[in-house]
């Protein structure tokens, strides 16, 4: 005899669980992960002008810019360029000199070495909207003193002179018996840099060894970093992610490394030059930053 479904007893579990379907009908206990977008790109923005009266009040400032439109023209003729002084101006019109120049891609620090008879103790350089224009703080750490100058060309007059004044521990390497336990491609990359340190000469193209394409181990990384030493120049360049450019203790080498935009090592290199490129200022960009100095003084004459 069939039962009656009236008789079934409902309070026991169904048999086959029920599933509702449809949008947030499930559990949102594991949550998706999307790789980070690349953030936004540094570009070039003008400078925010002052009012035209306001420049009048400050003729000094109109001075100093003229300077510099002049020193572009010399620089892009091949021509040297002087500092333009600016320690004189008082701090109102060095606040609108700040805002006219802005603040770009590049920036320079030289640490302090005391007892040093070759150039200033401390040096400070940031590059300003217009490339290739340079403003560069030199401190005195013995008497005090502190010059503000603006320098026009690829890099600054001041760093390519201390540059080349810094001392160098030469072109020997620590003998092999020096070697920590597990190095084994680092004697073959300073072999081939202590031949560029010995037959280098001015002028000659840079020699660049990409160790993110080599089998490098940390004690590899460790010894290269024990021979090439840490010197006084920093260099930190902005613009699609970051370059830090860093001098080391032998002659005219450099270590130069790039992130993305995230933060993230793509590239890390030994560069042998005078002055690593990406740190320079190209005669294009000169001539860029002569055609917005020359329509910002325009704007401002015509107002």
């Amino acid at each position: 005899m069939s039962q009656d479904p009236t008789d079934l007893d409902l309070r026991k579990p169904f048999p086959i669980p029920v599933v509702a379907l449809g949008p947030g009908s499930q559990p949102e206990d594991e949550t998706l992960d999307y790789i980070e977008m690349p953030k936004g790109m540094s570009t070039w923005q003008p400078p925010r002008l002052p009012e035209p009266e306001e420049l009048a009040r400050h003729a000094h400032v109109r001075t100093v810019l003229v300077a510099v439109q002049q020193a572009l023209h010399r620089a892009l003729a091949g021509e040297a360029t002087a500092p333009i002084v600016v320690d004189g101006l008082d701090p109102q019109a060095r606040e609108l000199l700040n805002q006219i120049l802005g603040e770009g891609e590049v920036s320079i620090r030289i640490a302090a070495r005391s007892g040093d008879p070759n150039g200033p103790s401390c040096l400070d350089a940031q590059e300003s909207i217009y490339a290739g224009v340079w403003r560069v703080l030199r401190r005195d750490d013995d008497s005090g003193t502190v010059r503000d100058l603006i320098e026009v060309g690829s890099a600054p007059a001041t760093l390519a002179e201390i540059t080349r004044s810094e001392r160098h521990r030469g072109t020997g390497l620590s003998p092999q018996s020096a070697q920590p336990d597990g190095v084994m491609n680092a004697p073959s990359i300073l072999a081939e840099l202590a031949e560029q340190w010995s037959c280098r000469r001015s002028g000659d193209a840079a020699h660049v060894i990409n160790l993110t394409l080599l089998p490098l181990a940390p004690a590899d990384l460790a010894w290269l970093e024990h021979e090439l030493g840490s010197g006084r120049v920093l260099i930190l360049s902005r613009g699609y992610g970051n370059c830090r450019i860093s001098s080391t203790e032998r002659p005219h080498t450099w270590r130069v490394v790039y992130y993305n935009s995230m933060d993230t090592m793509i590239l890390n290199t030994i560069e042998v030059v005078e002055m690593p490129e990406v740190a320079l200022a190209a005669r294009e960009d000169l001539a860029d930053s002569l055609d917005r100095l020359t329509e910002a003084l325009e704007w401002l004459q015509g107002a």
